[in-house]
């Protein structure tokens, strides 16, 4: 399970980032921590609701995303069906959360880099609603700003609810985790 965002600290507490945050909690919730892995990402490997899972983190720049999750699930041997990223997404209100599999990339560099790198789209999405820019600011601009302070009051409950979806996903499949936390 990859959580899409930009490395560092100018960017971690922006809009893009929020996939970060999701299996930075998750990763906590196990007791574990990120390693540098050769993969061009963080990982920890360990068990979630007794499956064994491999939360990453790719170490490259959101528009490069793409090569280290290729990268994972060739080291990992994971099949395409068995990936979920976790991103941020425009197209959904703040606090609004979907699971999906399959689809386009909508406008998501992210996204756009891994169905390239992987040749395909064909994989699990947990997306976290951000809103849409106001105004006619760029969306990418929009992306790479902090939340806002009334949004930062409810970030982590987001963070947290969206961190219950990818475990549900994990443990009962897609389906039912939809039922769920589709919103």
């Amino acid at each position: 399970m990859v959580g899409l965002g930009n490395p560092g600290p100018a960017y971690a507490g922006n809009r893009h980032n929020v996939g970060f945050l999701v299996v930075d909690l998750l990763a906590e919730r196990m007791s574990a921590r990120f390693k540098a892995h050769k993969t061009r990402s963080e990982i920890v490997e360990d068990r979630l609701g007794g499956v064994r899972v491999v939360l990453a983190k790719p170490r490259s720049y959101m528009n490069d995303s793409g090569g280290p999750v290729s990268g994972l699930l060739d080291f990992f041997k994971v099949p395409l069906d068995r990936l979920v990223v976790v991103h941020d997404e425009l197209d959904l209100p703040f606090g609004g959360l979907r699971l999906k599999l399959g689809g386009g990339d909508n406008g998501h560099n992210g996204l756009k880099s891994v169905r390239r790198s992987l040749g395909s789209g064909d994989f699990n999405r947990v997306r976290i609603g951000i809103g849409r820019p106001p105004g006619r600011m760029d969306p990418a601009t929009f992306v790479l700003r902090d939340f806002s302070g009334t949004e930062r009051k409810e970030l982590d409950y987001q963070v947290d609810r969206a961190a219950d979806a990818v475990e549900a996903l994990v443990a009962h499949g897609l389906e039912r985790a939809q039922n769920t936390f589709n919103t």
